[in-house]
């Protein structure tokens, strides 16, 4: 069911993050997850049938200083539903990481070891299409505009591209003087590039509640290049993924749901070590419909996208 005329307004509470994974594939060093301190954004939006609007900011009440240290970031996501096209894009440009879990690594008087100079890059997008976009609704779950009465599901086939790079000032690893000398590290560079192949369900309950799974799949081929005192390079095909999911209540007027999306980025393993690049967004939404006045309408239609 669409809503066509309809705005379809929101509430929203989300919040984004991306951070890298490093494993030592010889076990000089333990696992290292680094994880940025993002803020949780309270936001206000509105969609009209293809356009798209949403507002956000972090307020200090919702965010209090548990020790990880700050981190400056620039999170562009855009995700989009066109014409049975998925596109989720993402410039990311990320300052300031701490390790998880609590404690690792960390000194004395310190909750968590942090790196106030590390910095993640990433410019990606993945382009699916749903081969089943008549029966299979992307919009319901994750823009409100539209309400699946039924349950659905969709292959989906595509292409995606990665690139990026993870620098410190200094060795990547805590303590370097844990590993071999020509293995430390300071920085990463990478591109990936591949198809993707994936499935979407929606599972609908009663015509009302409604748990959507989104899952894809690439086997990408990927260029990592390390640098410390020397460099390295290395080329494989790696295993990327990409997750969705949402849960909630639809009805004509009104909804509540709250959806997440993660990236996984695995990079060709070099120098002994197996690195990821992750990212993802969490939010919970309370939507509300309505019809809005002949001149907002008329202003709406105008900028209106073709899709």
């Amino acid at each position: 069911m669409k809503f066509p005329g309809l705005i379809t307004g929101r509430l929203y509470t989300s919040r984004k993050f991306t951070g890298v994974k490093i494993y030592d594939k010889l076990g000089q060093v333990p696992f290292l997850h680094y994880s940025p301190n993002t803020t949780l954004n309270l936001g206000v939006g509105a969609s009209y049938d293809g356009l798209n609007l949403n507002l956000a900011y972090g307020f200090g009440f919702l965010n209090p200083d548990i020790g990880e240290g700050e981190t400056k970031y620039l999170d562009a996501q855009l995700h989009m539903n066109p014409k049975g096209w998925v596109v989720d894009g993402y410039l990311q440009f990320y300052k300031g990481f701490h390790l998880r879990p609590e404690g690792t690594f960390a000194g004395d008087g310190q909750v968590f070891y942090y790196r106030p100079d590390m910095k993640v890059r990433e410019i990606g997008a993945s382009v699916q299409y749903l081969l089943n976009k008549e029966k299979f609704s992307y919009k319901a779950a994750f823009y409100q505009t539209e309400w699946q009465q039924k349950s659905a599901g969709s292959p989906l086939l595509g292409l995606e591209m990665y690139g990026g790079t993870v620098r410190g000032d200094s060795s990547l690893i805590p303590h370097p003087e844990l590993l071999d000398a020509e293995r430390d590290f300071s920085r990463v560079n990478f591109f990936e590039f591949g198809p993707n192949v994936g499935y979407a369900y929606t599972l609908v309950i009663v015509k009302h509640f409604f748990i959507m799974g989104y899952a894809s799949a690439s086997p990408s081929f990927g260029f990592t290049q390390m640098k410390g005192d020397g460099r390295t390079m290395a080329w494989s095909l790696n295993p990327n993924y990409l997750l969705k999911g949402s849960i909630g209540y639809n009805t004509k007027r009104w909804a509540v749901n709250a959806n997440f999306i993660y990236e996984n980025v695995k990079l060709a393993k070099a120098k002994g070590f197996s690195t990821e690049v992750f990212t993802g967004n969490v939010r919970a939404n309370f939507i509300y419909r309505f019809i809005p006045g002949p001149k907002t309408k008329s202003l709406l239609k105008s900028i209106q996208p073709v899709w």
